[in-house]
């Protein structure tokens, strides 16, 4: 079970939370309130490398395994930890994102809560302001990533192949270019077919039903398995919340492509604008 609910997570011990909320006052917000005894993972220096230019790998490319395990050890993650991250964009924003990398470096208890910080407080998880200063141990035992990743040549390939999927999971006006809010470039990437992150929740921002995603996905994916499956976003971040849907469903193998359209769309590659994929 990849993600957990807040009622559920009242039945749990010895669990670690991560804070993942993001955004340029992020570690303000979780100063101001946060879940007693979590810590708190910042998007763009814990689970990002940030390059100069963001066609080298998107604006949030992945930072190397190695740094990533020695920030777990800081934060007191052992491969025999379970733990639960939460962010306040409904697990859709880094909770999800630090949900595949702990799970890509091989770690198997690792929950995202389903509906994230809001969830939490209406089921009546009280905020706490003290401050955490976790136990550090040594870095996480790992060597590489584990998960499959596609890089920009791989997503180009597999666009052009039909038996191949790429799926864009930002919102169908970022998808038909209508606008872009974010990157230089409007449009979407030819071949790539549109299923918006926000289609995983139901109205009040819960994940839907396992049993609802997996028809959801089974109808979406028409007989191919996830290995034939690529994911983006615009960089790599909201797509892991699609992956995180399909592992839920019992779609387990779906490549991230992290540089998304931030990095395609910087490059020179073709852009395809409208439903047409």
């Amino acid at each position: 079970m990849h993600i957990i609910s807040a009622t559920e997570l009242r039945n749990q011990k010895d669990i670690v939370f991560v804070d993942a909320r993001s955004g340029p006052d992020a570690q303000k917000r979780f100063l101001d309130g946060h879940i007693p005894g979590a810590v708190h993972a910042d998007l763009d220096k814990d689970l990002a490398d940030i390059k100069e230019n963001a066609a080298d790998g998107g604006r949030h490319p992945l930072p190397s395994p190695q740094q990533f395990a020695e920030w777990l050890g800081k934060v007191g993650i052992t491969p025999d930890s379970h733990v639960v991250a939460y962010d306040d964009k409904s697990g859709a924003n880094a909770a999800a994102r630090f949900w595949w990398m702990l799970r890509a470096l091989g770690h198997k208890n690792v929950q995202v809560v389903s509906g994230g910080m809001q969830a939490l407080q209406k089921n009546g998880w009280e905020l706490s302001r003290d401050a955490f200063s976790p136990s550090p141990v040594a870095p996480y035992p790992i060597a590489e990533w584990q998960s499959p990743l596609a890089n920009i040549n791989d997503v180009a390939a597999a666009a052009a192949d039909d038996g191949q999927l790429v799926i864009d999971v930002r919102e169908a006006y970022r998808y038909r270019g209508e606008s872009e809010p974010i990157d230089k470039v409007a449009g979407h990437i030819p071949g790539a077919a549109n299923l918006p992150y926000i289609e995983n929740l139901d109205a009040e921002g819960n994940f839907l039903p396992k049993e609802v995603l997996k028809e959801k996905y089974e109808n979406f994916l028409n007989g191919l398995e996830p290995r034939q499956v690529t994911v983006h976003c615009g960089s790599g971040v909201t797509a892991c919340h699609t992956i995180l849907a399909l592992e839920e469903a019992g779609f387990s193998g779906a490549k991230l492509y992290v540089g998304s359209w931030s990095e395609w769309s910087r490059n020179d590659k073709p852009i395809a604008t409208g439903d047409q994929r």
